[in-house]
């Protein structure tokens, strides 16, 4: 099963326990995103990727010059452990990264999540790769992606149990759209997935073609 596959069968499972009303502020929201253009703004093919030095799950220091050393690398951007499509995102790419190592490529996935909760979602999906914090998404600010949640959002999400400020230890409820980026080793970017629909995500295989 593709991703894309995997991700519609969480949808629509999900969907099916979401009352009507609260689906329809959660699509309207998806669709303002989507009328404002954030996905055609954010960072273009071509361009180059702001070099960055961020926390990993330990909060040990890790740089974008460090790891595109031997080779290219791909930058997966994600709202946070506590999203389902995140996870399931996660867990699919943990299970290409032999393939994107065999190619020569290092991954890492960016969240404006604390290091703590960083660690939490690592274990969780056992992952491999470094997860990294983006403190107050301040590169995904650099690169176009971050939107704020709607206070009709925020509203649902604590009914849900969610809470985004104390992930973040921030309470500007601002989330970075879903983005996938392959990056050359000479910080260039030559592959970029940006959507808005937080419920779709790069696929495997156009990652692993990218490369």
């Amino acid at each position: 099963m593709s991703l894309a596959e995997t991700l519609l069968k969480a949808n629509t499972l999900s969907r099916s326990k979401i009352p009507t009303e609260t689906l329809a502020v959660m699509d309207k929201a998806t669709n303002i995103l989507v009328e404002e253009g954030i996905s055609k703004q954010a960072i273009q093919i071509g361009e180059k990727f702001p070099k960055f030095v961020l926390k990993n799950a330990k909060s040990e220091t890790i740089s974008s010059s460090h790891l595109l050393k031997n080779g290219p690398l791909v930058i997966s951007f994600y709202r946070g452990g506590w999203c389902p499509y995140c996870n399931i995102e996660l867990k699919a790419l943990q299970a290409a990264l032999p393939e994107f190592k065999s190619k020569g490529a290092n991954l890492v996935a960016i969240s404006p999540e604390t290091p703590d909760n960083s660690l939490s979602t690592a274990e969780k999906n056992e992952l491999s790769f470094e997860v990294l914090t983006d403190e107050d998404n301040l590169l995904a600010k650099q690169i176009g992606l971050v939107f704020q949640l709607p206070k009709e959002i925020q509203s649902i999400y604590d009914n849900f149990g969610i809470d985004v400020a104390k992930h973040n230890e921030n309470d500007k409820f601002e989330l970075p759209v879903a983005a996938t980026f392959v990056v050359n080793k000479d910080g260039i970017v030559t592959y970029r997935y940006v959507n808005e629909d937080y419920t779709k995500r790069a696929e495997i295989s156009e990652i692993i073609e990218a490369l």
